[in-house]
């Protein structure tokens, strides 16, 4: 471990506070210590095209596991609706019960769905553990450069949507030029229009 001490002199700005301390200079002193080796120079790096990379892996996680949840929620409405007794007399909410548990059972189904990608990303987070620091430093770099190069949410209209808004399909160094070419295609041709 390697101790630094740095000095600099006190610095008062307003004339009056300065006049009422003692004519010796005063100084301001820190002490660091460090280890000898730099925090960046510990965690390891990645590569735009290998954090590309990893990001593709992430999405495929996502979707591989996403048909099974979608298969266990419909097999769990299935099994749920499916054992119900029914009176085929009674309306449910004004609907047949065999409709009504038919729409049931795909909306199991559907939060299936939505789960899995959540899911998908937990398992995939786990199975990262090492590198999730480095990861997710390059996550919230890559999405202020999103965020940074679209175009403006007010200037789309519903005939002509913003093309890939939050950059889902951006998978490749080329794919994210393109990307950026479209989104200056977009805007020169939203803000010429007006014109």
């Amino acid at each position: 471990m390697v101790e630094h001490t740095l000095c600099r002199p006190l610095a008062l700005v307003s004339r009056p506070a300065l006049r009422q301390l003692p004519k010796q200079r005063l100084f301001v002193c820190r002490t660091y210590v460090s280890t000898g080796q730099s925090q960046a120079a510990s965690q390891p790096t990645l590569t735009w095209r290998e954090y590309l990379a990893i990001r593709g892996s992430k999405h495929k996680w996502q979707i591989a596991v996403t048909v099974p949840c979608a298969l266990l929620g419909f097999a769990g409405g299935a099994a749920y609706f499916g054992n119900l007794d029914t009176d085929p007399t009674k309306m449910i909410m004004g609907i047949d019960p065999f409709f009504f548990y038919g729409i049931s059972t795909v909306a199991c189904v559907g939060a299936g769905a939505l789960i899995g990608p959540s899911v998908g990303t937990m398992l995939w987070r786990m199975s990262h553990r090492q590198n999730l620091a480095v990861i997710d430093a390059m996550d919230r770099e890559f999405y202020q450069r999103i965020a940074k190069n679209r175009v403006d949410a007010s200037l789309q209209s519903p005939t002509s949507p913003i093309p890939d808004y939050y950059g889902e399909k951006i998978g490749s160094i080329h794919q994210y030029r393109q990307w950026l070419r479209d989104q200056a295609k977009y805007r020169r041709k939203v803000l010429l229009a007006e014109e």
